[in-house]
């Protein structure tokens, strides 16, 4: 069969790598077309479009870059009627595939054809803003596949829209890494100039421009008090430049990595500041305690719209798997340099926050469930399309 699949971001590039390996293991006819990235093309297939074209984040970069993404969105839709695939997969980055999702039904519509379905692989999180979304996830999503155990209720329970929890893909894939990461890490820790004597906190800033722009300054300027006693090291973003990150180490004893350390690196820290989004769930997955940094644009503005407009009390996935605060989210108006050092000297060694936040991320592992996500949702997938 043929799927087409749309991932728009590096995160969605590994989890879309690992279901495409998961489908051909299943169906042995598989072919891909795909928006995607470099783990996605090292499964097969035809990569029509690299997600380095695609990932603009916040309302002036994507102004600016409207008629890319105007051209970008009309590329993939003619791809997509030429090819004829069996199910286009669309894996999260919901502004540019839900636009996706309502053309491939109205094409279907015209055509009165039930193909291609269309299947929603890590769902849009629609529970934390603009939960209008709904609409059109009905009208034109035929299957969605959830990640994150809480989202069953608030789709199935709530707006009445049956889902399928398929586990978690990053709990499957630090487990895997774990089990093999301590081969060869002394030679990563050489090849890095890491020593092993020292501790490390690992700084993950974010994976666009605009975030590392925002958010590493801050983290810099809150460890350099301890680089006496620990080695800061910064895990380097998929399609980020090396070179991006010397601006902002100026001045500073810290380490860059480059892109596909991040979990080599996280196998070593002790503890970790962390821009919200999946690297708050890797982080904990590695259990290293973390601390949540997450600047923003008038913060005292949007500290009050996530206080009384947000339809979710945290920002990060850790703290909304457990449903309470196990990590520390400094988020608008909490987020500053001497915040951030505070917070991280009570999860270093010896710190007020630091053994109970490791017992709290014992329950986040057993929500998660042990389950194979990939091969869970690629069979599932399979049955529907043979129905």
């Amino acid at each position: 069969m043929k799927y087409y699949l749309i991932a728009g971001e590096a995160s969605g590039d590994l989890h879309a790598s690992h279901l495409m390996r998961s489908l051909k293991k299943l169906d042995g006819e598989a072919q891909f077309r795909f928006f995607g990235g470099d783990l996605m093309a090292a499964e097969g297939g035809t990569l029509v479009k690299h997600y380095r074209e695609l990932a603009y984040m916040g309302f002036i970069p994507v102004l600016m870059h409207l008629p890319t993404i105007l051209r970008n969105m009309r590329r993939c839709k003619q791809d997509i009627t030429e090819w004829q695939p069996d199910a286009v997969i669309l894996v999260d980055y919901p502004g540019f595939n839900l636009h996706i999702a309502k053309y491939v039904h109205s094409q279907k519509l015209q055509a009165k054809s039930q193909k291609p379905k269309v299947y929603y692989y890590i769902s849009p999180k629609i529970w934390a803003w603009k939960e209008y979304r709904i609409k059109s996830i009905k009208r034109d999503v035929d299957e969605l596949f959830s990640i994150l155990p809480f989202e069953v209720d608030f789709f199935e329970k709530k707006h009445h829209y049956p889902i399928h929890y398929v586990g978690n893909p990053t709990a499957n894939e630090v487990q895997e890494f774990k089990e093999k990461a301590i081969i060869g890490n002394d030679n990563f820790l050489r090849h890095n100039v890491l020593s092993a004597s020292r501790p490390i906190i690992a700084i993950l800033c974010g994976s666009r421009k605009q975030e590392i722009k925002d958010n590493l300054p801050a983290m810099l300027e809150a460890t350099d008090t301890l680089s006496d006693s620990y080695q800061i090291v910064i895990a380097g973003a998929p399609a980020i430049e090396h070179e991006y990150y010397q601006q902002f180490m100026q001045g500073h004893r810290v380490t860059a990595l480059y892109p596909g350390s991040t979990y080599q690196l996280l196998f070593n820290a002790t503890a970790a500041l962390v821009t919200s989004g999946t690297a708050t769930l890797e982080t904990c997955m590695f259990s290293v305690p973390q601390v949540v940094c997450y600047y923003t644009p008038l913060p005292h503005l949007t500290g009050f719209l996530k206080r009384h407009i947000l339809s979710v009390k945290y920002v990060s996935l850790v703290n909304l798997i457990a449903d309470r605060e196990v990590v520390r989210e400094l988020v608008a108006e909490t987020f500053s340099t001497d915040n951030i050092r505070r917070e991280l000297d009570a999860i270093l060694p010896g710190g007020s926050r630091r053994k109970r936040m490791l017992d709290d991320y014992n329950e986040v592992h057993r929500r998660l469930g042990e389950s194979h996500t990939p091969d869970n949702a690629a069979q599932q997938m399979i049955k529907f399309l043979k129905q």
